[in-house]
């Protein structure tokens, strides 16, 4: 069955909270200072402003994904809508770094609803293969879309109007969701709905929130015992959680969907992908800004035609998919982001931007066909949980690349530059930023000279991050190679199947 005139027209619905969610993420970074000034957070309140969105989000979607196959994805989706609005309202007037924290929580909450529902409805409306990749096409590009948009709305509204108008901004596209989404939105849910499984929602909610948070301290503070202990205690809490979901009748988390072997490569691909990308998207900002001397805008500006590649290989990936099987585009999309990486390794200004361009082009096709292929092999009923463990699995590859590929680059610095750096007053261990700010406050010549060590130094460290990550990016292009090539008719048919006893459709 073809997709409607009514399912494209729902689509440019769908792509609203996509929209919604990276631009409020890239306008908050520049009101940061408007912001800090008006309230005065403490550095940990400021961590907080900033994280406790990601924390919560990263933590609820598996939840979520199940309460929309039990309540209805349509329904979900405009609760959770409705209340990010209204969150987002409690933010722009928050008084308090408090007041702001509890509300980027309740935004966290709201906005972990979204991501699982449109993917799910985007399964149900598009049930052609290959109207769907296209669809997931244009879903994936309004991110891009957002991130394009958020230097020029939020340096317009930062310009004009309070820190807090980067907030406001949210409640035009929420009413504009609410008012066209039950008319052009099917309804969609498990017809044979289970208890929802409220001590497993807990026990992940807990694993996740833990595991990012001790992902971040370790790349914030290195190894050291709280980080360390706290992942410990996530990783002890997931066993628990997993232990619970094979022994009761009605699990939160489905685990015999693990058991299709393209479907859990396809979400390492994708863990792996966004691993890699926020890995080095980090490294390459500070790269820019403290090894080649630019400004945050001129930075931001030459991030620019990565995201402009991001948006155009969105499209052509589901194009290439027409002609060339999914699993051989996703291995190539993983290759080009593994060629990218060794392009960033080289150094300067124009192998950084040249590897970003390619890496963006890659990671493209490779995030939607690997997105496409969990939600469409998975039973219809479950829609919802398998796109939510998609989305966790790329928050956790993210939260996980920081730290990883933060932590490689800051050994091979402090080994190489550490030595000199005591030279200069400073400490072993002090950061490549901490270096770059202690040279401009030396004299013109003894600046340089710190420079001339922590340059290189950090420039070495970089090499060996993008080389380190692209070598893992390969083996996982050749596993994605051989694991999700073409799959015999009788196996396609099976796991395109489009219908299920248990799923139904509301107009």
């Amino acid at each position: 069955m073809t997709a409607t005139a009514r399912s494209w027209a729902g689509l440019a619905v769908l792509a609203l909270p996509c929209l919604l969610v990276s631009l409020d993420a890239e306008v908050l970074y520049l009101a940061t200072p408007q912001l800090t000034a008006a309230l005065r957070p403490t550095s940990v309140q400021l961590l907080w402003i900033m994280d406790s969105y990601v924390f919560v989000v990263a933590g609820a979607l598996i939840a979520m994904g199940v309460l929309g196959d039990q309540i209805g994805r349509r329904r979900l989706l405009l609760a959770g809508a409705a209340g990010f609005g209204g969150a987002s309202l409690l933010a722009a007037f928050a008084t308090t770094p408090g007041q702001l924290i509890a509300a980027r929580v309740l935004m966290g909450l709201a906005g972990a609803s979204l991501m699982p529902s449109t993917l799910a409805l985007i399964r149900t409306m598009f049930p052609d293969p290959r109207a769907r990749t296209v669809a997931l096409g244009v879903w994936s590009a309004s991110f891009s879309l957002g991130g394009i948009a958020a230097p020029l709305v939020g340096g317009t509204l930062l310009a004009y109007f309070w820190w807090g108008s980067v907030f406001v901004i949210a409640v035009p596209a929420v009413l504009l969701l609410l008012a066209l989404g039950p008319v052009l939105l099917p309804e969609s849910r498990d017809r044979a709905p289970s208890a929802f499984d409220v001590a497993g929602a807990l026990q992940s909610l807990a694993a996740v929130l833990l595991f990012v948070y001790g992902v971040k301290r370790l790349a914030a503070s290195g190894w050291q015992a709280v980080p360390v202990l706290t992942i410990g205690a996530s990783v002890l809490l997931f066993g628990l959680f997993l232990r619970r979901q094979r022994r009761i009748p009605h699990p939160l988390l489905d685990l015999t969907i693990f058991r299709n072997a393209r479907t859990s490569v396809a979400l390492a691909c994708n863990a792996l992908s966004f691993f890699v990308h926020y890995g080095t998207q980090i490294a390459v900002a500070q790269y820019l800004q403290l090894a080649l001397g630019l400004s945050a805008l001129q930075a931001g500006l030459w991030t620019l035609p990565s995201v402009i590649a991001y948006l155009v290989a969105s499209f052509l990936g589901p194009a290439l998919a027409r002609w060339i099987p999914a699993g051989y585009v996703i291995a190539a999309g993983l290759g080009a982001i593994a060629a990218g990486l060794g392009i960033m390794a080289v150094g300067g200004l124009t192998a950084v931007i040249a590897g970003a361009i390619v890496f963006s082009v890659g990671l493209a096709p490779a995030y939607i066909l690997t997105t496409d292929l969990v939600v469409s092999t998975a039973p219809p009923a479950r829609a919802g949980m398998v796109a939510a463990l998609a989305e966790t699995g790329c928050e956790l590859g993210g939260a996980l690349g920081i730290a990883v590929l933060g932590s490689l680059m800051v050994a091979v610095y402090r080994g190489v530059a550490g030595p000199a750096l005591a030279d200069f007053g400073l400490p072993p261990d002090a950061t490549f930023g901490e270096a770059v700010a202690t040279a401009a406050s030396l004299p013109a010549r003894a600046g340089e000279s710190l420079l001339g060590y922590a340059v290189p130094a950090y420039t070495s460290a970089f090499a060996v991050m993008a080389l380190t990550a692209a070598v893992l990016t390969t083996v996982i292009a050749a596993v994605a190679a051989i694991v999700l090539r073409p799959a015999k008719p009788r196996s396609r048919l099976l796991g395109h199947s489009e219908s299920s006893d248990r799923d139904r459709l509301i107009p």
